[in-house]
């Protein structure tokens, strides 16, 4: 179960508000893979954050040991997070794509 199953389970009803006003299914698709790919971004961020905090302060308390994070290593770090989110993104958002309406707004 991923945040993203979550999130779909708990809008059902408003996906099938919005399938019922005539809202494709592409752009319902493209709401739940977008907030995956913000989230994990977002997440990314935060971690490659917590990650160069830690070293530095690992480096100040062992003076000896050297830090160094190289951009690239910053950069593959986050376009592996989001591909990792927008891979686990993909099942619960064309879940929510194919939702009927009246058996989602029922199911609220």
């Amino acid at each position: 179960v991923t945040i993203m199953t979550i999130a779909v389970a708990e809008r059902t009803g408003e996906i099938g508000l919005l399938v019922a006003l005539g809202a494709p299914r592409r752009t319902i698709l493209g709401l739940f893979l977008g907030e995956a790919v913000a989230l994990s971004a977002l997440g990314g961020l935060f971690g490659l954050l917590l990650g160069v905090g830690l070293a530095q302060l690992i480096h100040l308390l062992v003076p000896a040991l050297p830090v160094h994070t190289p951009l690239s290593f910053v950069a593959l770090a986050e376009v592996l997070a989001v591909a990792i989110g927008l891979l686990a993104g993909v099942l619960p958002a064309r879940r929510a794509a194919r939702l009927d309406a009246v058996d989602a707004l029922r199911a609220e």
